[in-house]
């Protein structure tokens, strides 16, 4: 969506919304800390996020990475800066180039500052030398796809303190085709809302945005400051300077500063706000929340579908997906990223195209195999295992590796279910309650248009041992309404489902709109999904060393257990699904993979030793139960 469609609409509206500026960092590890942010800060609401672009399109690959990933990934619409800077139309074309392919339909076009060995700006041979030109160009390749906002400067810029001549560039740059403004960070707001009034004046009628730098600390608030020339209103310097050695105060008083200078903006009916976050979330949070602007129970963030949207490009309308994927996002969307079209009302046959290989960035299991062990711990026994899910579950543990955030509001009603089932032994990796028809603006389970209802089937997703699998299989089988589908990593599958075409476990019904099921379950999405859970499984067993326990047992876990999803098609029903699972024990959760001089003997129960030879075999003393942990939507 364009830029300026959404400053039309919170204005026509009244109500502020934000946006942010993430710059691309200098270290891989950097790189994904800012992803986590970014998805993160997600939750805030942002109308918008901007990348900016180095000096010389130094890191711009990077740029174009950031891009593509907020766009697709994280959803997030996303602004691409573009410099003139040592950038001849080549450079320039290949950028603009993978903004359309990323799904980019907004650019700030920027002159951009010399490189640091440069003292002034020169026009690179074949280039362009002002802003102007190169908003003219985009405009010439691109007509109307892309969106293009232009800087302006209130106070005056570096190497151009004659603020008239600043204002006919500006204007200049808005009648080649520049549809917003986004200004230099300031602190005088008098002066900002007198520089508007002028530029309204000069016939400059586009939206302007004002850029908002948030106060961390003393320090950076003087550099940044110092560095853009900007005046701090003396008042500012007298309650900051006394506190200046402590930064927890000076974030304290440097919120409320911000946020009365937000709210004056505000007042004189400019409803939008950009925030020059530095990467950092904690100062911009802040403010928003002292403006009243973040999110709430009483005033969720309204979701058009149950799972984040993409915003690749080609993907805007696609408004179908497999539940398995529910809690690995940034997976799904790598692995059908070359698809030539996204389901759409209805979905398709998911064997054209196949879905992508296991080796992409962005598939496998996160983080170290240290960071990896701090996180989970070294577990020797099933129970260990079961512990770490039910951890997940009570919210004292972030992440599983089936599960890259921590379980939310939405499993709250069958918590106490889904912790019973892994107490057991059943090990859940997704989750969804049964809903009868909830308003579609309910502050947890709703999404949709306004004045719509919302329903869903209950659903749980497991790994059950092979131990007890016949008997978890033939309980699902004595209730009607349960079906299932079952695998072991070698792909063997049992199913009681009539056919493997999609089955719809949530769907919604909106004033007129025809009915929309955002996730379905079927087979051939489901096998694709099985390789990527045992993979998980894998990888998390090769962060521990080769013949550590650790890495026996899970290794034998995801070699021997079964991926299981099951389904109570009667959405009615609340706790079905868990009545048909009571009294069922896995009955291997005490078993111990025991090492002999680095050579697995087998697994202990109790009751005697299995020596293998190098085989990992499960002993277990009888029947058991079967459990799942939720997931986070």
């Amino acid at each position: 969506m364009h830029i300026k469609n959404k400053l039309a609409e919170a204005e026509k509206r009244g109500k502020p919304m934000f946006s942010f500026e993430f710059f691309p960092p200098k270290t891989a590890q950097g790189v994904q800390n800012l992803y986590d942010r970014m998805d993160r800060m997600h939750g805030l609401g942002p109308s918008f996020i901007d990348v900016t672009w180095g000096a010389g399109g130094n890191l711009s690959h990077l740029t174009c990475e950031m891009v593509k990933v907020a766009q697709s990934v994280y959803g997030l619409e996303t602004c691409m800066h573009l410099t003139c800077t040592d950038m001849p139309k080549s450079k320039l074309d290949d950028a603009l180039s993978q903004a359309y392919k990323a799904g980019c339909t907004n650019i700030l076009a920027l002159r951009g500052d010399p490189p640091r060995d440069q003292d002034k700006w020169k026009a690179t041979e074949g280039g362009f030398r002002y802003a102007k030109d190169l908003v003219t160009y985009i405009k010439e390749k691109y007509g109307d796809h892309f969106d293009i906002g232009v800087a302006g400067y209130p106070e005056g810029c570096d190497d151009q303190e004659d603020r008239e001549l600043l204002m006919e560039h500006l204007k200049e740059k808005v009648d080649a085709g520049g549809t917003f403004v986004v200004t230099q960070m300031f602190y005088d707001v008098d002066n900002f809302l007198a520089w508007v009034r002028k530029c309204r004046e000069r016939g400059i009628i586009v939206p302007i945005v004002p850029g908002i730098m948030p106060i961390s600390t003393y320090g950076a608030f003087l550099r940044r400051a110092n560095w853009s020339k900007c005046r701090v209103p003396p008042e500012w310097m007298e309650r900051l300077e006394p506190i200046k050695n402590d930064d927890s105060v000076v974030r304290e008083i440097g919120k409320s500063l911000i946020a009365e200078m937000c709210q004056k903006i505000i007042d004189s009916g400019i409803y939008h706000l950009h925030f020059y976050t530095m990467n950092l979330a904690q100062a911009t949070r802040m403010v928003l929340e002292e403006l009243a602007l973040t999110p709430t129970s009483g005033s969720p963030i309204q979701s058009a579908l149950p799972w984040r949207q993409s915003l690749g490009l080609n993907r805007r309308d696609e408004n179908v997906r497999p539940i398995f994927w529910r809690n690995r996002n940034q997976s799904y969307i790598v692995r059908t990223q070359d698809w030539d079209e996204f389901p759409n009302g209805r979905w398709g046959d998911s064997r054209s195209p196949a879905f992508g290989e296991l080796d992409a960035y962005g598939i496998g299991l996160k983080g170290s195999n240290e960071q990896n062990i701090k996180l989970w711990g070294s577990p020797s026994t099933a129970r260990d295992i079961s512990d770490l899910f039910v951890s997940y579950l009570k919210g004292d543990l972030q992440s599983l590796p089936w599960s890259e955030s921590a379980i939310n509001s939405e499993a709250d009603s069958i918590k106490a279910d889904l912790i019973s089932l892994n107490t057991r032994g059943l090990l859940t990796i997704n989750s969804q309650p049964a809903v009868d028809g909830v308003k579609s603006s309910h502050p947890v389970l709703g999404w949709g248009p306004q004045n719509g209802y919302v329903y869903q089937k209950a659903y749980i997703e497991l790994f059950v041992s092979p131990a007890v699998i016949e008997d978890f299989l033939a309980r699902i089988n004595l209730d009607k309404a349960l079906t299932y589908y079952a695998v072991s990593k070698a792909g063997s599958l049992r199913s009681n489902a009539a056919n493997d075409g999609p089955n719809a476990v949530t769907w919604g019904v909106f004033p007129g709109k025809e009915i929309v099921q955002p996730t379905i379950v079927e087979t051939i999405s489901f096998l694709a999904w099985k390789d990527e859970a045992f993979k998980l499984g894998e990888d998390w067993s090769q962060c521990h060393p080769q013949g550590t326990k650790s890495r026996k047992l899970i290794e034998g876990m995801m070699d021997g257990w079964y991926l299981v999803n099951v389904v109570d098609n009667d959405f009615r029903r609340a706790r079905g699904l868990f009545e048909a699972l009571e009294g069922l024990d896995s009955g291997v959760l005490d078993d111990v993979v025991e090492i002999s001089n680095g050579i697995t003997n087998g697994v202990s129960n109790g009751n005697g030793t299995s020596h293998t030879n190098g085989e990992v075999k499960v002993q277990t003393n009888g029947g058991g139960k079967a459990g799942t942990n939720g997931v986070a939507r």
